[in-house]
């Protein structure tokens, strides 16, 4: 009786095993499927996500000159504006005395 039992048991976890083996089979197939070759759509973005992480890489050390540089740049830049509308200001009152 006890050899049967173990039989069973044995041949239970077997096919326990075999059904788990199937399904990471078909799980893979469908990972393959989404990502896993060149020409899938995930594929591409994930090289186009790279190829721009590459790209802009150097931008995090560069950005803190970049800004210390606009900020002296943006005096000048108030007196421009403010040039501008006083230029804005004269045209349309010329408009309006024509």
């Amino acid at each position: 009786m006890i050899t049967l039992l173990t039989f069973i048991t044995c041949l239970a976890a077997l096919i326990l095993l075999a059904v788990v083996a199937w399904a990471l089979i078909q799980i893979n197939e469908a990972l393959e499927s989404i990502g896993g070759t060149g020409e899938s759509y995930l594929a591409k973005l994930r090289l186009g996500l790279r190829a721009i992480e590459r790209e802009t890489s150097h931008l995090p050390a560069a950005a803190p000159g970049l800004n210390a540089d606009l900020s002296s740049i943006a005096g000048g830049l108030m007196a421009v504006d403010a040039t501008l509308g006083e230029v804005h200001e004269a045209l349309v009152a010329q408009e309006a005395g024509s």
